[in-house]
């Protein structure tokens, strides 16, 4: 019995296993008066839109294609980036699962002037690969898990998905 070309992968070394350190990113900007309310806070949208970006990088890095934004599970705003600081998004790939991944976020604001920083945000975003020609969902290599924290983070993810799509299934349901 032959294989689906659909269950092939097209490149098999994209399969290989690996690192957590292999999709962390990092990016950082300073918030200037065009990104901020009438308080001189950093928009929440600019956050989640740079949050997006962030986990999108971690994402692509550990799968090598491209990917989309399958879910948002999680954002806490805990406190607030004002203007004239640099935001500063620091993002891995917490979980894989067949073809979509988990990406936590974290940002920081730093005072340029005193140095201080703030943890400020933590989000946990979905992203499902695509194969860059077919435009379909395409499996992702798996993580090795070195560390307790990553162990943890691991462990949690799975906790998230569950609850997602626990959720997802009931609001089917009750549309019925």
């Amino acid at each position: 019995m032959s294989k689906k070309k659909k269950d092939v992968p097209r490149n098999e070394s994209a399969l290989k296993a690996k690192r957590i350190s292999a999709s962390r990113s990092e990016m950082a900007e300073v918030v200037l008066p065009a990104m901020t309310n009438p308080l001189g806070k950093l928009l929440g949208g600019h956050v989640m839109h740079l949050v997006d970006i962030a986990a999108a990088m971690a994402a692509s890095r550990h799968s090598n294609s491209y990917v989309v934004t399958a879910s948002v599970d999680y954002i806490d705003f805990r406190n607030p980036i004002n203007i004239g600081e640099i935001v500063t998004l620091k993002s891995q790939v917490n979980r894989v699962f067949h073809t979509s991944m988990e990406v936590g976020v974290k940002v920081f604001s730093e005072n340029a002037l005193t140095g201080e920083r703030k943890h400020t945000t933590t989000a946990y975003v979905t992203f499902v690969a695509i194969d860059a020609i077919t435009k379909e969902p395409r499996p992702v290599a798996p993580l090795i898990l070195k560390s307790a924290d990553e162990k943890r983070r691991w462990q949690e993810a799975g906790a998230r998905r569950k609850a997602r799509l626990a959720l997802r299934y009931k609001k089917r349901h009750e549309k019925d």
